[in-house]
């Protein structure tokens, strides 16, 4: 039956035909009863195809499940087929095709065995997995099962895996999955490899005798000949796929800890990179696909071991020949796998080596991606010795750059410039030109951190306002140029100011010049500094008094610069000399911290960023170092000497202000816990106040936040969990202008608690300088369900007193839940299965606060469930559904939620497969709305 389409017309005849075939296949079902297997085949092959030009099809499902009782291959073929695309699981026939199933999975002849396998896999549905589990397993392990059915079984496994995690069973049959590595058949190695990878993702522990058999396996095959294994070798290269599997699942483990092992590993890794050394064995693509798709993940792994200096070092020489290769992808692979090697203090040097090909890549490719990459490795291999060099080449590229990337070189440059300033005059040159080329893509935090250095350098201040003054005399200069020029001069303009042709009257107007031309908040931060201009500057201060009194200022629409125009002016007014000098003085150094930028760009491309080194630096913004001149001005805070109503962990809104915008946070606040997770930035929040609390409920639902805080200590947590494993970052903040000696910090678990969860917990540093920041680390898993916290303990000495703190850790067990996702009728029939007395947990309670959407659902979220919209009939309730997973067992959990708005009152409604998990969440989750 041809396709027809195009125009109105021909659609209409499609539709015509099309319905004309149905009425005609729908009387042969009906009214003819002797239909043989081959016309059945045909008209369900009809409908198939029908349906698969998008039109519904509402009947012959039942034909299509008597083809799979046939024994011939093609007609039970043509059945699986129809049942795997058009059958879901909600249909009334699951159960005969399920029957069908097991009597083909049972049957002897291995066709009908794979294509029952291939049905399961293809329809992967959960009830598949529950009903199917244990007989996959079964013939995948047999000795009795044929190779081929093997391989389906691995593969239909690795399927269900990803459906139901639970469906394979541990113990006894880890050892006999690892061992189909040792199988004589290729083809089952190649599937179980796959399904191996799968499942060490999952549990590396359990599965970790796979390393020796993998090794011994990749020996075989790098050792053999194209000839040995004819029937696995492509295009000259033995078994190229599952060397690359192989090599894979060898990058989940560290490096063998058996010698003979790894000594095994390291002959076949050398003998892989003499091969890619050897002439090719053919000119065709496919060898060298095949042949580098070997190499590159041999480097990877080698990259990943990073223990033996030779295979490094000659990795590195390998990837460096392919960086002039004519074809694209190996020189992005190139690149990208030297991007790695240059963070390793093994082959850092032999990666510099290729700085000059890489320059000319930069310059030189057309692939955008290609030259990203470039970008990368040049940061990467970057350091004292090429440092000026290689910032240099980027600032060049920098102007003719894609936009795409243009934000993230800003960022590197910045870094890099600020790692490796042995003279900062240099580095202020750097930024200044950054926002020079490309302002537009300068964010707030790299300008930021051109103001902090310059303030904490005083053998740079005078420079710098001289660079910027000369900077700001372009006719067209970016915003962000202004801002930096009219920081810098409110603070230093005095060190040019004898100079005639920088005198007060010429800096003033050369800002001024700018005014009409920015946003309002680059309006609001010249006004600070003409302001700074008068303590500085007496003689221009009837020229800045005009400025406040202008119309478009004491006037202004925007209420921000009507405050500070107003408050500006009578201040110069009514202000003595003394005073003014006082509320006006210089700003006081920043604290030395972690750069801001660096975390910036982590958090932009997480895992990709090799961190330069460590700059010693300081990450608060100049907002967050106000003046404690500006005491009662605008919306400027007042300085607190005593650091006394800081907010350590930048987890509060300080009080907003025009003069500088409010930067993004200055660090990744999780920063990926669980791969060395960096500490908040010290945000000096001048005006928030906290009284000391204890803040255990509200972290039900949050994983972040201040846990403790008084005037002493602000104690905050961030957390993150997978599973059954959890790693919670503990900042403590000292904010007093004191050090805190003797600093620690234990977690303990009182009662059987300590049966049920384990917890290792990293020292913490013994002094705590005044107002600084230190990190500690808790890793956590969960062994079976809780109910009781883990007790914090810190002690510490302040002023020669002893300090104890007793608090509770926040960590609750619904910490530990995957988000599981589902339609209404599999919701709805898990909660009638659930329906037992001790399954369920239900309260009813007053609502806190006034009932709203949006708060609901935020909550809903953070408790770990998922929260599925669109399955309750009454469109007022909430539904969740999420599974517990602890060492020892899965708990799945379904939640219901039904607001009464006119009574402000909520009914919460629990229900588990463990009756104590139910009342636990229950009685939990209550407090928080």
């Amino acid at each position: 039956m041809p396709a027809v389409r195009g125009d109105g017309k021909s659609k209409e005849a499609e539709i015509k035909r099309i319905n004309k075939e149905l009425a005609n296949i729908r009387s042969k079902f009906k009214g003819d009863k002797t239909l043989d297997g081959y016309q059945k085949k045909k008209y369900v092959c009809k409908l198939l195809f029908i349906f698969l030009l998008g039109h519904d099809i509402d009947f012959g499902h039942m034909e299509a499940v008597n083809l799979l009782s046939s024994n011939k291959y093609t007609e039970k073929q043509i059945g699986y087929l129809f049942i795997s695309v058009l059958v879901n699981t909600n249909s009334d026939l699951i159960r005969l095709i399920i029957q069908s199933i097991k009597n083909d999975l049972a049957s002897r002849n291995p066709i009908h065995v794979n294509l029952a396998l291939q049905c399961i896999a293809n329809i992967g549905s959960k009830e598949m997995a529950e009903t199917f589990g244990t007989e996959i397993p079964k013939l995948l392990v047999s000795g009795d099962t044929m190779d081929v059915v093997k391989q389906s079984a691995a593969l239909c496994l690795l399927r269900l895996l990803r459906t139901c995690p639970e469906v394979i069973p541990s113990g006894e049959w880890t050892s006999r999955i690892i061992h189909l590595l040792n199988d004589q058949h290729l083809g089952v190695v190649t599937a179980a490899a796959s399904l191996i990878e799968a499942l060490v993702k999952r549990n590396t522990d359990e599965y970790k005798g796979c390393v020796s058999l993998a090794v011994s396996r990749l020996s075989r095959i790098v050792t053999a000949s194209y000839t040995d294994l004819q029937d696995y070798t492509y295009y000259f290269v033995p078994a190229p796929w599952l060397s690359v599997k192989l090599l894979r699942l060898l990058q989940n483990y560290p490096p063998p800890e058996d010698a003979g092992v790894r000594g095994r590993l390291t002959e076949c890794l050398e003998t892989i990179l003499n091969k890619a050394q050897e002439p090719p064995k053919s000119k065709k693509v496919q060898h060298s696909n095949a042949k580098n798709a070997v190499l590159f993940e041999a480097i990877s792994l080698i990259i990943h071991a990073d223990s033996d200096a030779t295979l490094l070092v000659r990795g590195c020489n390998q990837l460096g020949q392919f960086l002039s290769h004519r074809e694209t992808n190996l020189r992005y692979l190139a690149l990208e796998s030297l991007c790695l090697l240059a963070t390793s203090e093994f082959s850092h040097d032999s990666v510099k080596k290729h700085q000059e090909t890489v320059i000319n890549a930069l310059k030189t490719e057309r692939d955008v991606s290609v030259r990203q990459r470039a970008v990368d490795l040049l940061y990467a291999m970057c350091d004292k010795s090429n440092a000026e060099e290689i910032v240099q080449e980027m600032l060049n590229y920098l102007e003719t750059a894609d936009y795409s990337i243009r934000e993230e070189m800003v960022l590197k440059v910045a870094i890099l410039a600020e790692k490796y300033a042995t003279d900062y005059t240099w580095y202020v040159d750097v930024i200044l030109n950054l926002i020079r080329i490309a302002g537009d893509y300068v964010s707030d935090e790299v300008w930021f951190r051109v103001i902090q250095i310059v303030i904490n350098r005083d053998d740079v201040q005078g420079y710098a306002a001289k660079t910027v003054f000369e900077a700001l005399q372009a006719p067209a200069c970016h915003e962000n140029m202004v801002k930096v020029g009219s920081y810098v001069l409110g603070e230093f303009g005095n060190l040019i100011a004898g100079d005639q042709r920088s005198s007060p009257a010429v800096q003033f107007q050369l800002l001024h010049s700018k005014y009409h031309l920015c946003s309002a908040n680059t309006r609001a931060l010249l006004l600070t500094t003409y302001v700074k201009f008068v303590n500085l500057f007496p003689e221009i201060k009837h020229l800045i008094q005009d400025v406040f009194k202008a119309d478009n200022n004491l006037r202004s629409a925007d209420a921000e610069l009507q405050q500070r125009a107003s408050e500006y002016l009578q201040l110069s007014i009514v202000a003595s000399t003394d005073v003014l000098a006082t509320v006006l003085e210089e700003m006081p150094p920043f604290p030395e911290r972690e750069s801001s930028i660096l975390a910036i760009l982590k958090k932009k491309k997480p895992g990709r960023v090799a961190e330069p080194g460590t700059a010693g630096n300081d990450s608060a913004t100049p907002k967050e170092r106000k003046s404690p001149a500006l005491n009662s001005v605008g919306n400027h805070s007042t300085h607190n000497t005593s650091n006394q109503s800081t907010d350590l962990l930048g987890l509060t809104s300080p009080s907003g202000s025009s003069a500088s915008p409010n930067p993004a946070p200055l660090v990744d606040m999780l920063a990926d816990v669980f791969s060395s997770a960096s500490p908040p930035s010290v945000n000096n929040g001048f005006g928030s106040s906290f009284q000391p609390i204890d803040n255990l409920k509200k972290f039900a639902c949050k994983n972040n936040g201040v846990l403790f805080e008084n005037d002493l200590l602000q104690i905050g947590v961030k957390s993150e969990f997978r599973q059954n494993l959890g790693r919670i970052a503990l900042y403590f903040g000292n904010k007093t202008s004191f050090a805190l000696q003797g600093f620690s910090s234990s977690v303990g678990t009182p009662g059987d608690l300590a049966t049920k969860l384990i917890l290792q917990v990293k020292p913490v540093d013994v002094n705590v300088d005044a107002g600084a920041q230190i990190q500690q680390l808790v890793n956590v898993e969960c062994v079976d369900e809780f109910l009781e916290y883990p007790t914090l303990t810190i002690l510490f000495l302040y002023n020669g007193v002893q300090q104890r703190l007793s608090l509770k850790l926040p960590l609750t067990i619904n910490k530990f839940f995957e988000p599981t996702e589902m339609n209404s009728e599999a919701f709805f029939t898990r909660w009638k299965n659930l329906s037992g007395s001790n399954q369920e947990a239900q309260k009813i309670f007053q609502a806190t606060q006034p009932i709203d959407a949006s708060h609901i659902r935020t909550k809903l979220i953070g408790t770990g469930m998922k929260l599925l919209d669109g399955i309750d009939p009454n469109p007022e309730n909430y539904v969740s559904a999420g599974i517990i997973h602890t060492r020892t067992q899965q708990i799945g959990c379904l939640l219901r939620l039904e607001p009464n708005r006119q009574a402000q009152m909520y009914r919460l409604t629990i229900r588990s497969s463990k009756d104590s998990v139910a009342k636990l969440i229950c009685d939990l989750l209550c407090d928080q709305f």
